[in-house]
């Protein structure tokens, strides 16, 4: 590269204002330079923005209708592509391994698909979107592999099984084993005593409306667990009750106890009969 000096000795340049429209103007070309570049950076990440928006905007997912869902990627059965997208979306296709499948014109963009029409193994679904104005959106390619249903089944009951085994085990634990061990030492609670209810709370048997503490393997059914009452031995679905609740069906049994006349035995009325019977002859 010739230098400012060089280039004066060559072209024998002695005026200092020339020296200085010289060396601005290369200023000027390497300014110029300098915004080209800015301007095709700014470019390019308009470019990139716009081919982001356009593949993120459109987003796939799945259902599964009925079948069999590894959660890591294996499917047997009946699913369902799903798709949002722009407000302005008119017209979803649905792609599996390159060969459309349908397309929907109506919100929500949906299309049922049954694995068994398909070939087992790995297989890439997607979908493209269209907009009124013409715009065309795609989604990320999703991989799932597709088995045969009794691959699927098989895998489903080594799941399956072990979770019944937990249930039935809590059925046996808070429900049969309380009912082989008799109704126990709260039959001889007395009324209106106040008692404590755990953590799986108190309930009132519909049949004796006392409040008695639920087991804590019981079987759950909502707001109510399958119980046995410790006092009448009745079996049913009990609700769990507030504890407000539960200390009033605890005054109620006393007041109720407090209105009745004691009974008396057998024993004890035939003594009171012979006593009577002695004033009968006088």
């Amino acid at each position: 590269m010739t230098s400012l000096r060089g280039y004066e000795r060559d072209t024998n340049f002695t005026d200092d204002t020339e020296k200085a429209r010289i060396f601005y103007g290369k200023g000027d070309v390497m300014k110029k330079s300098g915004i080209a570049v800015v301007f095709v950076i700014l470019v390019s990440l308009l470019v990139s923005s716009s081919v982001h928006a356009q593949t993120e905007e459109l987003i796939l997912s799945f259902s599964r209708d009925f079948g069999y869902s590894s959660g890591a990627g294996d499917i047997q059965g009946t699913f369902s592509m799903k798709v949002s997208g722009p407000d302005d979306l008119v017209r979803v296709e649905f792609y599996i391994d390159e060969m459309k499948i349908g397309e929907d014109t109506e919100p929500p963009f949906r299309l049922q698909f049954i694995t068994d029409n398909y070939p087992l193994g790995l297989h890439e679904m997607y979908a493209v979107g269209y907009t009124a104005d013409g715009r065309e959106y795609r989604s990320k390619v999703v991989t799932a592999n597709f088995v045969s249903a009794d691959e699927g089944w098989q895998t489903a009951s080594k799941i399956m099984f072990p979770l019944l085994a937990v249930v039935f085990g809590a059925i046996i634990l808070g429900f049969v084993v309380p009912m082989l061990m008799g109704r126990g030492k709260l039959t001889e609670l007395p009324l209106g005593a106040e008692r404590k209810y755990g953590i799986s709370g108190g309930g009132i048997c519909p049949k004796c409306k006392r409040p008695f503490a639920l087991p804590l393997f019981s079987m759950n059914l909502g707001f109510s667990k399958l119980a046995r009452c410790p006092y009448c031995g009745k079996v049913g679905v009990v609700r769990v009750q507030p504890l407000a609740k539960l200390r009033q069906a605890e005054q109620a049994e006393l007041e109720q106890a407090e209105g009745q006349v004691p009974e008396i035995s057998e024993e004890e009325k035939l003594k009171k009969e012979l006593d009577d019977s002695k004033y009968q002859g006088m």
